[in-house]
């Protein structure tokens, strides 16, 4: 699953997709509501393919993570509301997918933030597991 297009803007709520670039800043579309609108260079961009989650020894790459949720989830939502779920909830569920996950460095909102995109994700169809000879072929690049 490639997320370098998926973005998380500053100040907009949800999640975007990279449609194309413009001379000053780039048109994206929201995952939720499907509206495209402008961004420039002075916007505080981020790609959830440069986001990582701290582990005790390193760091893993988001799409890691959310291929071990979607796996351990069966391609389905989370079972509760990110939004308003109990912190307990949300992180026995993050311990049962990445059990290696750095205690001290991972805050309650940043497992907030990773199971709402979650649902952005699945329900927008951006979480599908690449096919094994196309992640075969990245490898070898």
């Amino acid at each position: 699953m490639d997320l370098t297009n998926i973005l998380v803007i500053s100040g907009k709520p949800d999640l975007s997709e990279l449609v194309s670039q413009t001379k000053g800043g780039a048109i994206v579309k929201n995952l939720v509501s499907g509206q495209k609108y402008p961004v420039f260079k002075n916007d505080r961009i981020s790609s959830l393919g440069e986001i990582r989650l701290f582990t005790d020894s390193d760091e893993r790459p988001l799409s890691e993570v959310y291929t071990a949720v979607y796996n351990h989830l069966g391609a389905k939502p989370t079972a509760f509301d990110p939004k308003k779920a109990d912190s307990k909830e949300m992180f026995a569920l993050l311990e049962a997918v990445l059990p290696d996950y750095d205690r001290e460095r991972v805050h309650a909102s940043d497992v907030k933030k990773l199971f709402s995109w979650y649902n952005i994700l699945l329900a927008a169809g951006k979480l599908e597991p690449e096919p094994e000879e196309a992640q075969e072929e990245k490898k070898d690049e």
